[in-house]
């Protein structure tokens, strides 16, 4: 007997911890059926899709780094977010059988922001990064009233068209240029990533308050975050956006709301 599936797929993919975390979930509601890796390249995305399209046990994948954008061309688009988002994090079936895409990772990165009762309407932030993910922060940004935001990228002119297309009052400037004071600096990009470049920012000027995000989480404790801390500063690690964009992602796969009561169970887990 084969069992109901869903996966996630990237290039690289093997630094993903999202098995262990729907399969944590699918054990503790005894669901029986599995969570998968696949390392797909991206000019193997159409076969892919192709494959899994007419396999009947298949429920969707979450997709990460660096296929986010390129998936939107696989799958129908009914909330828009080609429009909005301009990425997409999770493909699904839909009711008539056809695969949709959809983006949690918005609701993911807000989520433990609102749950510390931190009010970013018309406070300055930095967000780092330029691609699929930062899309998905600058748009939770934008519907949060956050502002002015500076983005750090290596394109500035990429950058400026994001803060454009979000409708974000505020500037970009590359990697190295100095930060203003702010209430929140998130790094939304793959800097700091195991096998990646590391991401140096001086945080010596920023005030008591600020609160420092890296929704990067292999590994967890990145060189930004380590530099918070020792600055005294808050902070909010990627297992936090992990997670909760997750957990939407998981209801559409598996019909049941997963069992957040055991955060902090899961949380042992992944940081194991």
């Amino acid at each position: 007997m084969t069992l109901p599936y869903a996966e996630v797929i990237g290039d690289p993919i093997a630094q993903s911890k999202s098995p262990l975390l729907h399969t944590f979930w699918l054990e503790k509601l005894g669901i029986q059926a599995e969570y998968r890796r696949a390392h797909v390249l991206t000019d193997g995305l159409g076969d892919y899709f192709a494959a899994r399209r007419a396999d009947p046990d298949w429920r969707g994948c979450n997709v990460t780094m660096p296929h986010k954008l390129a998936v939107l061309d696989h799958a129908a688009d009914p909330g828009g977010v080609r429009d909005s988002i301009g990425a997409a994090n999770t493909i699904f079936r839909m009711e008539d059988g056809q695969l949709g895409c959809t983006n949690t990772d918005a609701a993911g990165f807000l989520s433990p922001v609102l749950e510390r009762g931190i009010d970013l309407r018309d406070r300055p932030v930095v967000v780092v990064g330029a691609g699929g993910a930062a899309r998905a922060v600058l748009f939770a940004l934008a519907r949060s009233g956050a502002g002015p935001v500076t983005l750090l990228n290596r394109s500035v002119d990429r950058a400026a068209e994001l803060l454009a297309h979000f409708g974000l009052n505020g500037r970009a400037v590359p990697l190295d240029h100095p930060l203003p004071q702010v209430a929140l600096i998130a790094n939304a990009s793959t800097l700091g990533m195991a096998g990646a470049p590391p991401l140096n920012i001086d945080l010596a000027e920023q005030d008591d308050n600020c609160l420092v995000y890296d929704i990067v989480y292999s590994p967890l404790e990145t060189g930004l975050l380590h530099a918070a801390r020792e600055r005294g500063l808050a902070t909010i690690d990627g297992l936090d956006m992990l997670i909760g964009q997750a957990a939407v992602a998981f209801e559409m796969f598996f019909g049941a709301e997963p069992p957040r009561e055991h955060d902090a169970e899961l949380r042992a887990l992944l940081t194991a």
